[in-house]
């Protein structure tokens, strides 16, 4: 992939991505199902979609570049829905996806993208009869018909071109008809034909006019990869924002998690505990969950901004955006934790969004380095960083908790071991197994090799999950306390995961879909357990 990188520009299905491609046909990442055999992979194809610009299927040359300036331009960005990256659309041949997170978004976009093109190549095979003649299966050509007219379809005329799918894709009527309308949107119910037709159409013009798919790097973005640009200009931001509120020399906790969980489980149950009252206990956060209950969620945003919360949402590219916690504006009595005495030297929290891969690396080393006013260094006080996310568990189920031991990264074998504050105890008696041990930070989702993770869970390795930052966190984490001393050498460390998915299972996987509720509790439970640590230290 760095031959490629380097190289500038590839073409995914000619000579130049042979290797990548050989690759992921022999691995068989369980993300992307079937796709060495004949049939194509439904459940891959989706989660992947998701994950890609709206209408990158149309597109024969995607370019990807860094923040370069399309932002001023009249480009509207296009954000797919399950990735927060801006692209855009040039022409209607071209699409720009923009890379600020790093060399893990580059390694996803394109296993990604190799894997579509895969797909599309299995298309064309089952309806390209006769390459010297153009000749294509009726099932093609109704196909076609029904995308080009471009009107919304009777249920009738769906399902008709629903069962012409079925027979170019090997598929089932039943199978397609579950999936459809997950790849559909409001302004295009049916974008599950156009995706198939579009992925179709390119591969059978690559074999018949030798018009190749070509992937292309700016020099930009070749020149700026690894620089922390993005990183820096964020961090920098936060300790300005905490400057500016008189809080830089105030005690620091980091928590990398999302932007509902900690805010909720401090403020939730104090404004609305009237409404659910007789309930169970996270019977608040499941509907804040819910995408209906927006006035929900805004009177908790609203309480807590009166209660110090500061929002930074993100203007530095990395997509990252941040809350800012002043504890000693909160009166506890109004909160979930009613027992916290108000500390003179109030501890301030600073909670992040997930970072992707590598780039919490970029990040957090960018955060813990000292803020400099005027040549003047100003250290962070920083008392303990706290990660909680989602992660692929190898012994269990979706909903279980994984508390590491260590995190050791795939392919080079570094590890990083440490003391996490967290341990399976404090977890136990609420009703979800816990899990304990190594895990594995993998460098993106197509690492999801059945052979691999029994390895490295069989083995004296003895890992209990995977997921895709731990390493870099803590690589920054340790560089910063113990080499450059640049926060305490004794910070605390906390990290626990709730499983999104069990790999090693069928059925399982991420492809096969999200948690909904199921993830509900484990990560409040995991958060209230954080909070309690810091609520409660001196």
């Amino acid at each position: 992939m760095r031959h490629l990188f380097n190289r500038g520009f590839y073409k995914p299905m000619g000579v130049s991505g042979d290797t990548l491609r050989e690759a992921l046909l022999e691995l068989r990442p369980e993300i992307y199902g079937s796709i060495a055999d004949e049939k194509v992979e439904l459940n891959g194809l989706l989660y992947v979609i998701e994950r890609l610009p709206i209408g990158i299927e149309e597109c024969r040359y995607i370019t990807l570049t860094s923040d370069e300036g399309y932002s001023k331009s009249h480009f509207v960005p296009i954000v797919p829905p399950k990735r927060k990256r801006n692209c855009y659309r040039i022409d209607h041949e071209q699409m720009n996806v923009e890379i600020t997170r790093g060399r893990s978004d580059i390694y996803d976009i394109l296993t990604h993208l190799t894997f579509i093109f895969i797909e599309s190549h299995k298309i064309k095979d089952k309806v390209l009869l006769d390459e010297n003649n153009n000749e294509v299966t009726r099932d093609w050509l109704k196909l076609e018909q029904v995308v080009l007219q471009n009107k919304k379809l009777s249920q009738t005329d769906k399902e008709k071109a629903i069962s012409h799918c079925a027979n170019i894709l090997g598929r089932s009527f039943s199978e397609i008809l579950d999936i459809y309308d997950g790849f559909g949107t409001k302004e295009k119910p049916d974008r599950f034909l156009h995706v198939i037709y579009w992925l179709g159409k390119l591969a059978i013009e690559e074999v018949l006019d030798n018009n190749k798919r070509t992937i292309t790097f700016s020099p930009i973005l070749r020149e700026r990869l690894g620089h922390h640009i993005h990183g820096e200009i964020w961090a920098n931001n936060i300790k300005k924002t905490l400057q500016v509120n008189n809080l830089l020399q105030r005690p620091i906790h980091i928590i990398s998690a999302n932007m509902h969980s900690v805010m909720n489980s401090i403020f939730a149950n104090g404004i609305l505990a009237t409404k659910y009252k007789g309930k169970h206990e996270y019977a608040v956060y499941e509907d804040l969950s819910e995408s209906k209950n927006n006035d929900l969620r805004k009177k908790v945003v609203e309480h807590a901004i009166k209660m110090g919360m500061i929002e930074l949402p993100d203007t530095s590219g990395t997509n990252i955006d941040v809350q800012i916690f002043d504890t000693a504006k909160i009166d506890w009595s109004k909160t979930n934790f009613i027992n916290v005495k108000p500390a003179k030297n109030a501890p301030v929290i600073i909670v992040m969004d997930y970072a992707f891969g590598e780039q919490a690396f970029e990040t957090i080393d960018e955060l813990l380095k000292p803020y400099k006013v005027n040549k003047e260094k100003h250290f962070l006080n920083v008392d303990s960083v706290s990660i909680m996310g989602k992660a692929g568990i190898l012994e269990g189920g979706k909903g279980d908790i994984m508390i590491p031991c260590a995190h050791v990264n795939e392919g080079t074998a570094d590890n990083y071991p440490f003391e996490n504050e967290l341990t399976k105890e404090q977890f136990n008696g609420n009703g979800i197994p816990v899990y304990a041990g190594p895990m594995i930070t993998v460098l993106g989702t197509s690492l999801q090799n059945k052979d691999l993770l029994k390895f490295f869970h069989e083995s004296t390795w003895q890992a209990i999950g995977l997921e895709m930052e731990g390493a870099y966190y803590q690589k920054a984490i340790q560089s910063a306390s113990k080499i450059r001393k640049s926060i305490n050498p004794n910070v605390k460390v906390r990290y626990a995961y709730y499983a999104s998915d069990n790999p090693l299972e069928t059925g399982s996987t991420l492809a096969s879909g999200g948690l909904g509720t199921t993830g509900v509790k484990p990560t409040y439970l995991i958060t209230i357990k954080i909070l309690e640590q810091i609520f409660n230290s001196k």
